[in-house]
């Protein structure tokens, strides 16, 4: 009998060996949770998010890939899968230490700041108020705050040849957006071979000071293709219309230069506005697209934003300069095409 008793307790700490072995292989593996998916119902499914459809979000769940229908969806969230040795290595900073979400400081006119990922929906609730539509006589374009204090960035086409220029900000209100109109704006830099310019709303009043919603610069190195992507703008003046898609390529060459394409839609009017990832991080300037074809949309990469305005002092606008903003309006055409009189009479 004591024998049985003996490999019973062998038996069981056996099982309790496998199961805790696997309890630490699991724990070095995964340290947060995976992507999460939270059903109306109240269940919750985690797994790793693959695509969002128009109906539905596939959902891979180890064993199997879950059709979830969005019907059946209250709310889905990304969430960064980070292991024990990752943060052993120091590769990614402990959330615990600090949050997902903190700003990077220093002396820079932007922000940048490593977000977490979630739904196109809280992105743009997040983001909307920073971007803005940017008009002159020659037409109008977007552009988005990159700081509190009014700069903003736009492209350099919008604004080409111009200096009467105005900025329309879409305030958040209970009952939606109301537009705050700034029609002093100072042109701080301009890069025509890059297609950016620097910008910065002026207040009515020389006491008053302007804070307005911005938006955070993301790194084109941690983006990647195939990967969700959102812009906002005002296509043919349609304010603050959302459109999304995916990066088709992240270095597409045009004339020495890289740009981000992608097939969401890019419209005359969305030209200098943002194009998000779903970190509601800023990874592109639009700049292009094709009137004819669908699917076919390019962005200028952040790291040339970046270095645009690191550089600004190289590039500051000089209002003296008659190629940098004025506009010179082309003198009427002679109607009567004939030699003048005194020309015929000393003939």
């Amino acid at each position: 009998m004591s024998g049985n008793l003996t490999h019973k307790d062998t038996n069981r700490r056996f099982v309790n060996q496998i199961c805790f072995c696997a309890l630490v292989l699991l724990a070095s593996c995964v340290l947060c949770p995976a992507d999460r998916i939270v059903l109306k119902e109240g269940q919750i499914i985690t797994g790793d998010i693959l695509t969002e459809k128009k109906t539905q979000v596939y959902i891979d769940i180890g064993i199997t890939v879950l059709a979830v229908p969005k019907d059946k969806i209250l709310e889905y969230e990304y969430s960064e899968t980070l292991t024990v040795d990752d943060v052993d290595a120091g590769l990614i900073s402990d959330s615990s230490k600090e949050p997902a979400n903190a700003e990077e400081t220093g002396n820079k006119l932007y922000k940048t700041a490593n977000l977490g990922r979630t739904t196109i929906e809280k992105c743009v609730e997040a983001v909307s108020e920073a971007v803005v539509l940017v008009s002159s006589p020659g037409g109008l374009g977007s552009g988005f705050f990159i700081n509190e204090d009014g700069y903003l960035i736009t492209n350099y086409h919008v604004i080409e040849r111009e200096t009467r220029i105005e900025v329309t900000v879409f305030r958040k209100t209970k009952n939606g957006f109301e537009k705050d109109k700034f029609k002093k704006v100072k042109i701080e830099a301009i890069n025509p071979f890059v297609d950016l310019a620097l910008l910065r709303i002026v207040p009515a009043g020389k006491d008053e000071n302007v804070k307005v919603k911005f938006v955070h610069l993301g790194d084109i190195d941690r983006i990647k293709a195939g990967e969700q992507v959102f812009a906002i703008g005002n296509p043919l003046g349609l304010e603050r219309t959302v459109t999304n898609g995916l990066i088709s390529t992240k270095n597409r060459a045009f004339q020495g230069l890289l740009y981000i394409q992608t097939n969401a839609d890019i419209n005359p009017g969305n030209s200098g506005g943002p194009l998000f990832n779903l970190s509601g991080e800023v990874i592109g300037v639009t700049n292009m697209g094709y009137v004819f074809y669908g699917g076919l949309g390019f962005a200028i990469p952040v790291n040339y934003v970046k270095h645009f305005i690191d550089n600004r002092d190289a590039f500051t606008y000089d209002k003296d300069n008659p190629n940098t903003g004025y506009r010179y309006i082309q003198p009427d055409r002679r109607r009567n095409k004939s030699n003048p009189k005194f020309l015929k009479r000393g003939s």
